[in-house]
């Protein structure tokens, strides 16, 4: 995955909520476009309930997609 990809989900408008779903299987939502920032190699995210916070390797960033809706 690159940067460029991920900047484009962010920039969706209207935004849609959408999940990261890294090589190993982990998973991480972007529920918001501020809670996402995108650097050439990494995509920091955070979890605002949780506050967990992650740096995610592009180069480990095997697909990205939406949330349904509730």
């Amino acid at each position: 995955m690159n940067a460029q990809a991920v900047r484009e989900m962010l920039h969706r408008r209207p935004f849609e909520p959408f999940e990261i779903i890294m090589s190993s299987g982990e998973r991480h939502v972007v529920r918001h476009p501020e809670f996402a920032i995108v650097t050439a190699n990494r995509v920091f995210v955070v979890d605002p309930d949780t506050e967990r916070t992650s740096f995610l390797a592009l180069l480990h960033v095997s697909e990205m997609r939406v949330l349904q809706a509730a």
